[in-house]
């Protein structure tokens, strides 16, 4: 960086405010114009081109993640110790020296590795695009650069490009694929960033002399470039660019640099993690579902199967299919996608707990899919959880404590109602805001038409004595405004 962009970079920092956890964890968004050094597309497009542009995202409601690298082998034991964090972490929260974490890569060669295996399993569990680490914060690519030789190609036994086999298959299969990078976090580069941990100490946060060096040198020889390799070296891919993690070394003149490479690929989605105050297209709520979603904003939760996102060998807390389901219909009912996690092994093997559940999954989607795609949030005005008075949950504020009684999504002429408790004798709202014309179960092929009383604004579905599905049964209403 010349010495004219040092200065426009350091005054930028003190007028801007560091990236903080709630930021990362999908706070309500800040609606502040920003004048940034480089206008962003989200800066100069006109609404229709913003919505043109979302299209397929907002559609498709369902992507996997892929959370996979290094830190497979470890699977969170280092020397005996277990880790108490998630497993892609390990590096930074055992304290891991950058030699011996390095020493992990000749030892990787998952030829388990099934790039058609891991699409095909996406699309039977009905999402409909990918998004995969393609480096985490241990500064390990997961493809072919030529950048830095940290890469699974230049550094392993392995010698495959995962990305590039993915891209084949996505494409193949018609899954839409898109790529993770820690553009600011890298453990193993001088000069990358690091988080507070544990004993670590300010202002680096290094924890071992191999990691120091200059931001800005690491940035322009590597972040910058292996940005720029992902954007131009996988054909129609990636569609997403998944930033993570910014921390107070990403000032605005900074992400100005790789929003000049984003502008460049007009059609790309990126969330609101790169820093520098930009806001990108997508909230990212972690490990949780936002009570009301974020109107006015696209949004994703990104959620685990277990407890950690990269695979750790002794985590077996996988939440159940009824869980997965109930979740990923609570996000649609909120108008958000549902970005779901597997955590492959050493391997390349994804761990038949995950496997499984998202089998179950998308049997559910087969029947009830289109109550999920290309709908958009509830037309009801009814609350779908209280917030307790006792227990504090994020930014210590009241927990809020879901209801499982139902959820509902909308398209131009249909009410979708998700019915997890099944009531007895019919389904009944006070305030239906359109006109329904006939009801049924999307599950019953003959689609036997359902009593309905309708008074005033009151509304009354007359149900069958059982439901059809022990997790969530969909009665549809059509309406007409």
């Amino acid at each position: 960086m010349n010495r004219i962009h040092r200065s426009i970079a350091t005054a930028l920092l003190l007028s801007s405010a560091s990236w903080s956890y709630a930021q990362l964890e999908g706070s309500k968004p800040d609606a502040t114009p920003v004048n940034h050094p480089v206008p962003a597309i989200q800066d100069t497009e006109t609404p229709a081109q913003h919505d043109a542009r979302m299209q397929w995202w907002r559609e498709a409601r369902f992507g996997m993640f892929i959370h996979w690298g290094l830190y497979s082998i470890p699977a969170g034991t280092w020397k005996g110790q277990r880790t108490t964090h998630i497993g892609e972490w390990i590096m930074n929260d055992l304290s891991i020296p950058v030699a011996d974490y390095k020493a992990f890569a000749p030892q990787f060669n998952p030829t388990g590795f099934s790039a058609h295996d891991i699409v095909a399993l996406a699309r039977s569990a009905g999402m409909k695009y990918i998004v995969i680490t393609a480096k985490h914060h241990d500064g390990f690519a997961m493809f072919d650069s030529k950048v830095d030789p940290f890469n699974i190609v230049a550094a392993t036994p392995f010698k495959r490009d995962p990305l590039r086999e993915l891209a084949e298959e996505c494409k193949k299969q018609g899954v839409k694929l898109g790529f993770y990078y820690s553009q600011d976090q890298d453990w193993t580069a001088p000069g990358g960033s690091a988080y507070k941990t544990g004993s670590h100490v300010g202002p680096t946060f290094h924890w071992d002399k191999a990691q120091d060096g200059d931001f800005d040198t690491y940035l322009h020889t590597k972040s910058i470039p292996q940005i720029k390799e992902l954007l131009t070296n996988y054909g129609d891919f990636p569609v997403v660019v998944w930033f993570d993690t910014p921390s107070k070394n990403m000032t605005p003149a900074r992400a100005a640099e790789i929003v000049a490479l984003l502008n460049q690929h007009p059609n790309l989605i990126w969330n609101n993690r790169l820093g520098g105050t930009y806001k990108g297209d997508t909230e990212t709520p972690e490990q949780f579902i936002p009570p009301q979603g974020y109107p006015g904003r696209d949004w994703e939760s990104c959620m685990t199967m277990n407890d950690t996102w990269g695979y750790k060998s002794f985590d077996t807390n996988f939440k159940s299919t009824e869980t997965l389901l109930r979740n990923l219909i609570d996000i649609a009912s909120k108008g958000g996608n549902y970005l779901l996690n597997i955590g492959p092994d050493s391997h390349g093997i994804v761990p038949a707990p995950e496997i499984e559940r998202l089998q179950q999954v998308g049997q559910w989607l087969k029947v009830n899919g289109e109550a999920i795609y290309g709908t958009t949030s509830t037309i009801f005005d009814v609350p779908t959880g209280t917030f307790s008075t006792t227990e504090k949950g994020r930014g210590n504020q009241p927990k809020f404590i879901p209801t499982w009684n139902w959820r509902s999504t909308t398209k131009a002429n249909k009410v979708y109602v998700e019915i997890f408790t099944w009531p007895n004798g019919s389904f009944h709202v006070d305030k239906m805001p359109r006109k329904v014309t006939s009801a049924y179960l999307l599950a019953d092929k003959t689609h036997k038409p359902l009593k309905v009383t309708q008074n005033g604004s009151s509304l009354d579905i007359e149900l069958p004595a059982k439901a059809l599905d022990p997790i969530a049964t969909v009665l549809v209403l059509n309406t007409s405004k």
